[in-house]
């Protein structure tokens, strides 16, 4: 037979014996949510200090509570805080212990709320901070970006669509698309943060409490902009996770889609950029080897994330109001992808700073795959009047001579080239070359050197 494990008094007199060891195990959650301490004790400070001011406790009472819960915080982070498997989580390891030292005046705290409006009041403050932190990592990214593509402004590399060398563009360039999803992904936090930034605290079970707290007070003091506004909602809601997990979800897929490139890019094959020894790995094998370990693991990160966003949309799914043991699956998958996000961002933003590109194979590599292909249909149309069309297939059948002879475009003669169209001068070669062909792309937005200026101008404005 299972062992009875010793009954939770925290629980009060409804119980009379105590529940099998399998149930304490699946029930408890203060391996994971101990991480809440300091939020726990800080909305239980500010609702103690509510109670006192609105007459509902006095104050020698109130005092004794929050001089108490501010010893509970420093043995907590002195290390010499028992934590309890049997009083379940966090919230009752902080009740039992301030029991121990105040006495039964400790009991006075939990007047006017219930463990639901509390575990989803600390879990907010929690996640909001959460949430301020991966927007610094991310702007700390955004500046290492920055930096780097004001230096290479004007270095030329291929650009690619179907990883197939497409038009020659600048590497700032390319490296200004990152920023741009990582701003992205910054808004995206702050809009959850907004919708997060709702008090639940004093919503009790999921219906109200009759004792005459303050709710704005309590709000306000614990940064947020209002009470929630229904009881049930404020007990039940647990949209701020699925938005920070989402948010998340979206944030490590674009890390995951430059660790592809710097794990392409650091190939031998293409040898664009190199990462030194402080991001690189060895083989066990292989003496030769040098490993974008770091880009791969944040590539294989994102099916971590991902899979906590599903997970916990399935939690959420189909369950009734108010509270259910169910949303206990909030905080391991959350805590998890915070973690997770934070160390790939600093990994990123290290590698960024890390990495040499190799301009001159680059410049080599942007000349490859005819990339000036477009500026020269674009030159037919502009200087022979042709539609664009027709200029494709013109330009189609040029393509196809140099690929025959195996050479560049630039290398073919007039004549090649009037055996195709004959209103075609010797002056189109002007615009063969990848330098041309990148300071052309001068529309906004575009890859030429003068537009990466202008947008390096606009970020350095946001960005320090």
């Amino acid at each position: 037979m299972m062992k009875k494990s010793k009954s939770n008094v925290m629980w009060g007199g409804r119980f009379a014996h105590a529940p099998e060891q399998i149930m304490e195990s699946i029930n408890a959650s203060i391996n994971f949510d101990r991480r809440l301490y300091q939020h726990d004790i800080l909305a239980s400070i500010t609702h103690a200090e509510m109670l006192v001011e609105n007459g509902i406790i006095d104050q020698k009472s109130g005092m004794k509570i929050t001089n108490g819960l501010h010893c509970i915080l420093k043995e907590i982070e002195e290390g010499r805080f028992n934590f309890r498997v049997d009083l379940e989580d966090i919230h009752m390891n902080i009740e039992g212990r301030l029991h121990e030292l105040i006495g039964e005046e400790a009991g006075l705290l939990h007047t006017g709320r219930s463990r639901n409006d509390q575990v989803s009041t600390d879990f907010r403050l929690w996640t909001r901070d959460a949430i301020d932190e991966l927007i610094l990592q991310l702007e700390d990214l955004m500046k290492a970006l920055f930096t780097k593509a004001e230096k290479h402004h004007d270095t030329i590399m291929p650009g690619f669509t179907h990883l197939q060398v497409a038009q020659p563009i600048t590497l700032g360039h390319h490296l200004l698309a990152y920023l741009e999803m990582f701003s992205r992904d910054v808004d995206r936090f702050k809009s959850a943060r907004f919708r997060l930034n709702e008090c639940p605290l004093g919503a009790a079970a999921l219906a109200g409490t009759s004792f005459p707290i303050d709710r704005f007070k309590t709000s306000k003091k614990l940064g947020f902009e209002q009470p929630m506004n229904n009881s049930i909602d404020a007990v039940s809601d647990r949209d701020f996770c699925l938005d920070f997990l989402s948010a998340s979800a979206i944030c490590i897929t674009h890390l995951s889609r430059f660790a592809e490139e710097l794990v392409i890019w650091t190939s031998s094959q293409f040898n664009f950029v190199s990462l030194s020894d402080k991001f690189s790995t060895g083989s066990s094998i292989m003496p030769q080897k040098r490993n974008p370990d770091a880009a791969e693991l944040i590539r294989g990160k994102v099916g971590r994330v991902n899979g906590a966003l599903l997970g916990f949309l399935t939690v959420m799914k189909g369950l009734p109001l108010a509270y259910s043991k169910d949303l206990q699956e909030d905080k391991e998958s959350i805590f998890d992808t915070f973690d997770t996000i934070s160390m790939c961002l600093v990994a990123m933003t290290g590698m960024v700073s890390d990495m040499k590109p190799n301009k001159s194979i680059l410049k080599v590599a942007a000349k490859s795959g005819f990339s000036t292909a477009t500026d020269l249909a674009d030159w037919i149309v502009r200087e022979l009047d042709i539609p664009f069309r027709e200029a494709h297939r013109i330009t189609g059948s040029i393509v196809r001579i140099a690929e025959t002879r195996k050479c560049e475009l630039s290398d073919l003669s007039i004549s090649d080239l009037k055996s195709i169209e004959g209103k075609i001068t010797a002056s189109i070669f002007s615009i063969m070359s990848v330098e041309n062909s990148v300071n052309s792309r001068n529309s906004f937005g575009g890859t030429a050197p003068s537009q990466v200026r202008i947008q390096l101008k606009k970020w350095k404005k946001k960005l320090f």
